[in-house]
């Protein structure tokens, strides 16, 4: 396979599936007038290919990044012209990514992590907007009269390390596009409060799982409290390495109080800052620093816990706190292996999820007492299931793995949640659906697990109430992970809302083998015969060796109960050309 630097082009149609429910027929017929009046000359005469095309989107290869930037810019300033009769809502507005990397080259395709960061980049762009890779940017720096933003770094789904963005705005951007702006979200009636990045200051990049699993662990013991609003995990991430504007933090995430930290661990000894501050006024509320020996770090967590809800629920009383507060680990190597059990969970890629097996099989085997170890190889073995399909031996672990850590702590969440989806995959509704409840009963400030607890009663056939929770979900993490709109997607098509499930799917960046199917199904159900097939060609091609979309979809029929609800997914292959 040939392997070439390329600068990649990924572009797509803002609100696709809207403006197609607006007008199908009209919608269809000026995007095709647009790639044949506009964007196939601007990419040609700035010696650019289309690889390929893909329902309101598509992908260009370029030989040079600074005819992609110009050749972005060119197609943004147009769009935004065209079409002026228009209200702006119903507009056709696009979205630009451009990424410099190593891609492979196949036939007409190409493939690889040049391209994938690419879809990422114009997943992150505002409606008009063009985002660029720090490679990208580099090599354009200096050559073009333009004004890029410094965006910086976001941790983006089954890229390994930060990448750092960078924002041009042209005309017909957020500013300048009301009808396209995202609304600022309202503040909660209760206390509310997003956990920023604890900022790692040991001086080595290696070490950054450490205060990232400081902060993941502070958000979680804050969501316990069922008088905060606490902003998931996922979204507070988004601002990692960026120069934070609290109060425009506030706007974006819907939160009056923002937590700010950092963590410097050198030998034995580490250091925790935290400070509480008003987003609305900018004001600190509260700062403290810990010094402590390593093995302390528990200890500074209940502290910084204890100390922010004290200030933001004066009623939360110290017996509360003490009840809510974790069981320490005993051995600081069991929580170390864990915190990297982590990271690479939230990859998302079953090689990822097969290290942090192995990582979490290693902190069992030093302490086998250690119910959150247990409980989280329960949750990472099931998920390893579900990547693998018919694999019987990784669901056999998840339930005993489950089983193991409630021996030891029945509230221990992440147990509960592998059960939820060990029970769910075996075809086992009502259990998951207990599991799940349990979850969400224990910590219900928890967007993941409100999210699975939305999804189970959709497939249980309450799609009302399932939706209900995952919009919810999607307050509480408004920049939430692919899987939440997977999630959403399903429940929608499943209350039979096609365009809002196929505009659910298309929001993903990556999709996994079996979105494609899902929304081969949705495009037929909405009679858009062409994006079915296509749709369902990818589903095939993507399916691994030795396991294909129709045992893609044999899996995924188990979790449904009733027989009503398969025959409708099925209904919507078989009209897109896959026969089961």
């Amino acid at each position: 396979m040939e392997r070439r630097l390329a600068a990649i082009l990924a572009a797509d149609v803002v609100g696709y599936s809207r403006l197609m429910g607006a007008d199908e027929a009209g919608t269809l017929e000026r995007l095709k007038s647009l790639r044949r009046e506009l964007v196939q000359p601007k990419i040609a005469g700035r010696s650019g290919r289309i690889v390929k095309l893909m329902g309101d989107g598509l992908l260009a290869e370029f030989p040079s990044v600074v005819e992609a930037v110009l050749c972005a810019v060119d197609i943004q300033q147009e769009v935004a012209g065209r079409e002026p009769d228009l209200a702006n809502d119903r507009r056709i507005a696009l979205r630009i990514g451009i990424n410099l990397g190593d891609i492979m080259v196949e036939g007409s395709d190409i493939y690889g992590d040049g391209v994938n960061l690419a879809a990422r980049l114009e997943a992150l762009a505002e409606p008009g907007e063009i985002c660029l890779s720090g490679t990208a940017f580099d090599t354009v720096d200096g050559k073009l009269d333009l004004a890029f933003e410094d965006g910086g770094e976001r941790q983006v789904k089954n890229i390994a390390k930060p990448v750092r963005v960078y924002r041009l705005r042209t005309q017909g951007s957020r500013d300048s596009s009301s009808g396209l702006s995202e609304q600022p979200l309202s503040v909660p009636d209760k206390p509310s409060v997003a956990v920023l990045p604890f900022t790692n200051m040991s001086g080595d990049p290696e070490q950054e799982y450490f205060s990232d699993g400081i902060t993941e662990d502070i958000i979680t013991e804050l969501s316990r409290f069922g008088l905060l609003f606490v902003i998931a995990r996922n979204s507070s991430f988004v601002f990692r390495g960026q120069a934070v504007d609290v109060p425009e933090v506030g706007r974006k995430l819907g939160v009056r109080y923002v937590v700010e930290g950092s963590v410097r661990r050198s030998g034995n000894r580490v250091r925790v800052t935290a400070q509480l501050i008003d987003a609305a006024t900018g004001n600190h509320v509260w700062a403290e620093r810990y010094d402590r020996d390593l093995e302390d770090i528990f200890a500074v967590q209940d502290e910084v816990v204890q100390s922010i809800v004290a200030t933001l629920a004066e009623r939360v009383s110290a017996a509360e706190v003490e009840r809510t507060t974790r069981r320490p680990i005993a051995d600081m190597a069991v929580y170390d292996l864990i915190l990297r059990a982590h990271h690479h969970m939230g990859i998302w890629t079953i090689e990822d999820y097969l290290k942090a097996r192995d990582l979490l099989e290693k902190a069992v085997e030093i302490d086998p007492s250690c119910a959150q170890a247990h409980g989280t190889l329960a949750w990472c073995s099931a998920f390893v299931t579900w990547f693998e399909g018919e694999a019987e031996a990784p669901l056999n672990d998840a339930f005993e793995s489950a089983r193991r850590a409630l021996s030891l702590d029945p509230q221990i969440t992440e147990a509960h949640s592998g059960l939820g989806w060990a029970h769910l995959i075996s075809g086992e509704q009502e259990q998951a659906l207990h599991h799940f409840e349990t979850v969400v009963r224990l910590n219900p400030n928890n967007a993941n697990a409100l999210c699975h607890l939305g999804y189970c009663r959709a497939v249980l056939g309450n799609t009302q109430g399932g939706l209900t929770l995952l919009r919810q979900a999607m307050r509480l993490n408004p920049y939430h992970p692919d899987w939440y709109q997977e999630s959403l997607g399903e429940a929608l098509y499943m209350a039979r809302d096609y365009a809002a499930a196929v505009e659910a799917f298309n929001r993903m960046g990556q999709k996994p083998p079996w979105t494609h199917g899902y929304l081969a199904a949705g495009y037929a159900q909405l009679g858009r015969m062409d994006e079915a097939r296509d749709e369902a060609q990818a589903f095939r091609d993507a399916a691994k060796e030795g396991y294909s979309a129709e045992d893609y979809i044999a899996m995924d029929l188990r979790m449904y109960r009733d027989q009503s609800i398969k025959d409708h997914w099925l209904e919507g292959y078989r009209k897109a050309g896959i026969e089961i």
